[in-house]
């Protein structure tokens, strides 16, 4: 399921091997805090620096570790050169999410500075300047201005959608038995690609700028939940309809799509599936 990176550059057939950063003893030493290490892509995260041979911290609330009190954060940072951020906030309501990820990005600023921190990667969505109608999508804007004011040499990584979040996007659109979705393009990719773009991007200088990264095709959002639910063998039925909403917030094909030049993760929808229903299997044969 894994492969090369693909750099890809929208307006031309032409797809580019980009160069992979090794982890050479410079890199080594590189001491990297994960922040939101516990979760989906922190986790995945962790393992890839790990295999990289980085020193890692995972850091979370569950490990002492907390952005909005501060908690154990001076200690966690202490020594640390890079640091990645990829927590979320445990509430979408509109005050809330915007509290948390100001106020975490205020803390690791300061924080980070602290410590000489020499790069801050933060993960965030691709289109969250046209999505500003979701109070989400302001809150991640107003995360996104904090880094950018702060002193400390960042990188912005705006992701795609995720495979993994497929059926909830369906769970969140359904009505009785029917999931009602727009036609408009997106271009989701695997939470592995992911945290694989993320490490190369954590050992790579500063970009003091924003870097997309996206799955390899692009589809209907009802396309690729149609051919989910029939996957998984759901009984749902999609009904395509141009006028709903992705989350709550109209959509069209630029919406949810990268610019001309993303980064292109290896793994395909259909490979994606074929593991996932492999990986269900296997636990289903062991309950």
């Amino acid at each position: 399921m894994r492969g090369r990176w693909l750099h890809n550059d929208d307006d031309d057939a032409t797809v580019r091997k980009i160069k992979s950063f090794s982890s050479n003893n410079m890199n080594a030493r590189k001491k990297t805090v994960v922040i939101g290490g516990s979760g989906l892509i922190g986790k995945k995260l962790v393992n890839c620096l790990r295999q990289r041979g980085i020193a890692v911290t995972a850091a979370s609330p569950s490990s002492g570790v907390n952005t909005i009190t501060g908690e154990g954060l001076a200690k966690a940072l202490s020594g640390a050169q890079v640091v990645v951020d990829v927590s979320n906030a445990p509430s979408w309501e509109d005050k809330a999410v915007l509290e948390f990820f100001e106020t975490s990005a205020r803390n690791l600023s300061a924080a980070e500075a602290a410590a000489g921190v020499v790069h801050h990667v933060a993960l965030s969505v691709v289109g969250t300047e046209r999505l500003l109608e979701s109070g989400y999508f302001r809150a991640k804007m107003a995360q996104e201005e904090l880094i950018k004011a702060s002193k400390v040499p960042y990188t912005i990584v705006r992701a795609t959608q995720f495979f993994e979040f497929i059926g909830g996007v369906a769970q969140f659109s359904t009505v009785g038995q029917t999931v009602h979705l727009p036609p408009a393009l997106w271009q989701p990719m695997a939470a592995d690609d992911v945290a694989s773009a993320l490490a190369e991007i954590a050992l790579e200088p500063p970009a003091n700028g924003i870097i997309e990264i996206a799955g390899p095709e692009r589809a209907g959002i009802d396309e690729l939940v149609r051919r989910f639910l029939a996957a998984t063998k759901d009984p749902r039925q999609v009904v395509t309809d141009a006028d709903a909403r992705y989350y709550g917030v109209a959509v069209n094909d630029r919406s949810l799509t990268p610019g001309a030049d993303p980064r292109i993760g290896p793994t395909f929808f259909e490979d994606w599936l074929e593991h996932y229903l492999s990986q269900k299997d296997v636990s289903h044969a062991g309950s």
